[in-house]
């Protein structure tokens, strides 16, 4: 328990109670502690009921079961794996940025699942996260399942064909897909690649809340490249089959 204690203190942050929502959420539907319909987000309860924790209850829930229990299993690592590789890389000792990175991703899915009525957001949010990370770190080569390797970019695209052939649907994928891109578009493409302006701030409140560490310098446009360097030598260490990254002639 003391290993397991000690893994868990090392989880960055904000990727740490993340992960931590997202397993005792389900968990307290699972044991019936509350009732899994409450958790669901539904338009109509959200909307005419004011039952307002359902956006971020069912950004935590998902509904374990035999036919569920391993597309959750997958994209809980998914999770812990990636917010924690952007939290300790593009985005390190710049906690206030980050969290905004996800409460921009959080209210744009909440907003697709008030208008698609979908009733689920935990894979469209971890799913924006992936793609942030793939496309900060686009030429990295990652191996996935079968000993395949491509381009981190695209990783998003492989890992929702993975998830319908485990879960049946691509929805959900595809939303967080598009909605990480929105968020890289907005904040490093087109203010930095294409000269505009810069739609996307991160409010004062979140540095006083969460303020930079280690002379993390705030509202910043894209990374630098040391730490780009920083982040991809972090990130191309061990390997594994669930595409972790590493660097073109490591072998």
């Amino acid at each position: 328990m003391s290993d397991l204690g000690d893994w868990f203190r090392s989880i960055p942050l904000i990727t740490r109670y993340w992960f931590a929502g997202s397993i005792a959420v389900p968990l307290v539907g699972k044991l019936g502690l509350v009732s899994p319909v409450s958790l669901f987000l539904w338009p109509d309860a959200f909307i005419h009921r004011f039952q307002i924790w359902r956006p971020i209850t069912a950004t935590f829930f998902f509904p374990v079961g035999p036919g569920t229990g391993f597309l959750y299993l997958v994209n809980l690592y998914f999770l812990y794996q990636y917010s924690s590789r952007l939290e300790t890389g593009a985005f390190d000792g710049r906690p206030a940025d980050y969290m905004f990175m996800l409460l921009f991703n959080w209210i744009c899915i909440v907003i697709t699942g008030l208008v698609m009525d979908m009733q689920l957001l935990m894979i469209p949010l971890i799913m924006s996260v992936l793609y942030v990370w793939a496309q900060l770190n686009r030429d990295m080569i990652v191996s996935f399942w079968f000993g395949t390797r491509f381009k981190a970019c695209y990783l998003p695209w492989v890992i929702l064909g993975f998830n319908y052939i485990i879960g049946g649907s691509v929805i959900n994928e595809l939303i967080g897909n598009l909605v990480g891109h929105l968020y890289f578009f907005l904040m490093f493409k087109y203010p930095v690649d294409l000269g505009g302006r810069n739609f996307l701030s991160t409010p004062q409140f979140l540095y006083r809340w969460l303020p930079n560490r280690r002379g993390g310098v705030s509202g910043f446009g894209v990374p630098p490249a040391s730490m780009r360097r920083a982040a991809e030598d972090q990130q191309g260490g061990g390997r594994h089959n669930w595409g972790q990254g590493f660097r073109l002639g490591d072998q």
